[in-house]
């Protein structure tokens, strides 16, 4: 084994990425996940197995802890293969000297679609419909329409800016709740900015893309929920804990909202929701999907290359797109 091991735990990592590592002097080392399970299902004892001798860690949910990079010392780089980083201990990164970066503008236009492809579904009810017709009905469930309807995007980065100019086909009128405005970008998207207040009010269709931190922690509960239309629809394909899934199961089942599309849940970090996650897909008006926003061969076929670009760069002793950095400690400079 070569100096520059690099640990992927993650599948489907495709082989013009493993190529391009490769052909950087790189030996790519693929760990075999348990059947069904993510590397956040992995116990740390074994994390630290795989990645004995390696230099960069290509990491999907697994945590990434203090104590772990303590007894990987000759770890250069954990490069995320996505955009959210709240399982990476940060300050222990810059700490210790090493590198975290994200794969930032890789996943950003699978997510949108995914979020788009739910307005759709949950508005026209194609999951009661082709219900209906498996038990031979072929009664027609009256759906709404996407089509200038008002829709309402919390958090702004990449993602939910990919969300907005794809509404702009379907000539809806966006409200965007943010907590950084550019009236530039406002005007050459064509959204307004709004308080809270006024997007959960106003919204036939919200959709979350705010990372999650303890002030977006449950956003939608209870409270946030009765001001919202009994006719609105709740998209999800941000962060589990950006929804207190208990209640919204409550206001579903209760006529409070119409439906909700859901790519992530509270359960993925607490087990005690498993009943709730269960509960929520069963229901009618619920498109519910096991955090595969990302996750076409193309998403993924960027998101892997990014990540790898980021590990060939600081194993060169170079510096990651500005963009993918989450914390540099080797210069301090963090994101």
């Amino acid at each position: 084994m070569s100096a520059r091991k690099v640990v992927v735990t993650q599948r489907f990592f495709d082989e013009a990425t493993i190529d391009y590592l490769r052909h950087n002097g790189c030996d790519v080392v693929i760990a075999e996940l348990p059947a069904g399970k993510a590397d956040g299902d992995v116990p740390e004892s074994t994390l630290r197995d795989w990645l004995q001798d390696a230099k960069g860690w290509i990491v999907g949910h697994a945590r990434v802890t203090r104590e772990l990079l303590l007894a990987l010392p000759q770890l250069k780089i954990v490069s995320r293969r996505g955009v959210g980083y709240e399982r990476v201990d940060v300050a222990a990164i810059r700490d210790l000297g090493r590198v975290a970066t994200i794969a930032a503008g890789g996943n950003d236009a699978t997510v949108a679609d995914q979020t788009i492809g739910m307005m759709l579904a949950l508005g026209r009810r194609f999951r009661e419909g082709q219900a209906g017709i498996a038990r031979g009905s072929w009664a027609i469930p009256l759906g709404t329409d996407l089509y200038r309807k008002t829709v309402g995007v919390i958090g702004l980065g990449r993602i939910g800016r990919s969300v907005v100019k794809r509404l702009a086909a379907f000539e809806c009128k966006v409200l965007v709740h943010a907590p950084r405005e550019d009236a530039d970008l406002a005007a050459r998207l064509g959204f307004e900015y709004v308080d809270l207040d006024a997007v959960l009010a106003q919204s036939d269709y919200l959709t979350l893309h705010a990372p999650l931190t303890p002030q977006t922690r449950f956003l939608i509960r209870d409270e946030t929920i009765r001001a919202m239309k009994p006719t609105a629809f709740v998209i999800n394909t941000a962060r589990g804990g950006l929804v207190e899934d208990r209640h919204l199961l409550n206001a579903l089942q209760n006529q409070r909202l119409a439906g909700a599309g859901l790519d992530v849940f509270m359960s993925e970090s607490d087990s005690g929701y498993q009943s709730v996650t269960q509960e929520l897909a069963s229901l009618p008006n619920v498109i519910a999907q096991p955090h595969s926003g990302a996750s076409t061969r193309e998403g993924l076929d960027r998101t892997n290359m990014i990540a790898a670009r980021c590990v060939v760069a600081v194993l060169n002793g170079e510096n990651p797109p500005s963009e993918c950095v989450v914390a540099d400690g080797r210069t301090t400079v963090t994101r």
